[in-house]
């Protein structure tokens, strides 16, 4: 199914975002990990494999709709020195998901398709 470009760099756009928050949530994984805090360790590690899922479901939906998915770009990381760094930098991340999905979504329910809208519900539902 040919999808409409708008909605294919929408897609895009999410999964740049995803990508780069596999990357920062995976290192801060590590570094908490590093520094004794386990438990947090834990969350960061489960929020990384859940953004993992985001980015297939993604691309998933790029290939079905015809684009071509571009995970050679990643959103910029950022990496926290310490843990509320790390919990404000992870929080940031999401912040700027939310604001982009709820675009995305509004753009997808303009043009009709409801398949990407309701991915895009199901993002933001989760950050």
């Amino acid at each position: 199914m040919k999808g409409e470009k708008q909605i294919i760099e929408r897609l895009n756009e999410a999964l740049f975002l995803e990508l780069g928050a596999v990357n920062q949530y995976w290192v801060h994984f590590r570094l908490l990990e590093d520094w004794g805090y386990a438990k947090l360790a834990k969350k960061e590690r489960a929020e990384s494999i859940e953004e993992m899922h985001h980015a297939d479901k993604l691309v998933a939906r790029i290939i079905f709709l015809e684009g071509h998915p571009n995970l050679q770009s990643v959103a910029p990381l950022r990496i926290g020195q310490n843990v509320k760094e790390v919990l404000e930098s992870d929080l940031a991340g999401e912040y700027d998901a939310r604001t982009a999905y709820k675009r995305s979504r509004e753009i997808c329910e303009e043009a009709g398709d409801y398949v990407s809208m309701k991915l895009f519900e199901e993002l933001l539902s989760d950050e």
